[in-house]
């Protein structure tokens, strides 16, 4: 690609930001031409505004870039919001009213009927409802899911794809920087594990009925299966492991199960989209596997790991899953996003 889309980033200064600034710094298709925060961080150049707490350095080209107010327009292609939701949801309606597409990490639109939750690995026709918006010009809004919606997702598609589900058992064991900075106080998080993340549960117990969900002329078509959901903040810094029980149409025996994992393949391959990983899932046979030290990072951070791949006598199978939160679960899904809508037509230069 010759020329590089222009790209904007609300909430830049912020923990979602700054993971958009650090994936896209040597991104081969879009450049940060604008960093958008709040009114108190207005004016300031961008080192100034940011307490960067990657372990990487700040990207030297945007250290001297003035941030602008995200309540007020920017000359770019598309914008991605890691806004907090308290102000997501309006100035986001603000930029695609403008002509401008936002894809969001945010929650604010992710349920409404003509707004695009998308894992293009797990429902890229869901693009489509794009076409539904009633923004002007070029303007609309795509969003990822939930940071732990991803993992369960991800890990659920081969499964739902062979054999179709009938019901799930999530418990989440979920990392500290999923709680953004400075997060949560080390007196209530060291030695502790914290069984409550507020909205959370309902999040990951409805998310999937629309990732799931199959697209009709009248939009989607929610999957229905009962999805039972609890929530524990943990002592790790990244990472989203999650433990699940599946009931699976037909009760296909183990073995079946695990192959189905292996042999998922995956939309995306051959596009030649940046952040596409060479493995969507994979599977793990180690006893002890999936762990956030050893496999947060696989396929860089975008490939979901599966093991310990059991019976489960209560819903027929059992798994644990590892997800990256900040990256394929927020950050690095919503680039792949957008990826993916430049190989679809919807940016465009």
């Amino acid at each position: 690609m010759k020329t590089r889309f222009r790209v904007g980033i609300l909430g830049a200064t912020g923990a979602v930001g700054q993971k958009f600034v650090h994936l896209m710094a040597a991104h081969p298709w879009f450049e940060i031409t604008a960093l958008l925060a709040s009114e108190r961080s207005a004016g300031k150049t961008y080192s100034e505004a940011t307490t960067w707490f990657s372990a990487d350095p700040m990207p030297e080209r945007v250290r001297k870039i003035r941030v602008g107010n995200a309540r007020e327009s920017a000359d770019v292609d598309f914008v991605f919001s890691g806004l907090d939701a308290s102000v997501a949801g309006e100035i986001e309606a603000e930029y695609a009213a403008r002509g401008i597409p936002v894809i969001s990490n945010a929650r604010n639109h992710r349920m409404e009927d003509d707004v695009p939750l998308l894992i293009p690995e797990v429902n890229p026709d869901h693009v489509s409802l794009i076409d539904r918006q009633n923004y002007s010009g070029r303007g609309f809004i795509v969003t990822n899911p939930n940071c732990s919606t991803v993992g369960v997702v991800c890990a659920l598609k081969p499964l739902h794809d062979a054999f179709g589900l009938e019901a799930v058992h999530v418990t989440t064991l979920q990392a500290l920087s999923g709680a953004g900075y400075p997060g949560v106080s080390s007196l209530d998080i060291l030695g502790n594990v914290v069984p409550f993340i507020s909205g959370e549960e309902h999040k990951i117990a409805t998310e999937p009925l629309k990732l799931l969900g199959k697209l009709t002329g009248n939009g989607v078509e929610f999957l229905d299966i009962p999805i039972a959901v609890q929530c524990n903040r943990v002592p790790v810094v990244d990472g989203h492991t999650i433990s699940m029980s599946v009931r699976l149409s037909g009760n296909p025996d183990i073995e079946t199960v695990r192959e189905a994992i292996r042999g998922f393949k995956s939309p995306l391959e051959g596009l030649d989209l940046p952040g596409s990983p060479d493995r969507f899932v994979q599977y793990l046979d180690e006893p002890d596997a999936p762990q956030p030290v050893r496999h947060v990072l696989a396929g860089k951070g975008m490939t979901v790991s599966i093991g310990r791949l059991q019976p489960c006598p209560i819903l027929g199978i059992r798994m644990v899953a590892l997800v990256h939160n900040t990256i394929r679960g927020a950050a690095g899904g919503a680039l792949l996003n957008a990826e993916y809508l430049v190989h679809r037509g919807y940016l465009t230069l």
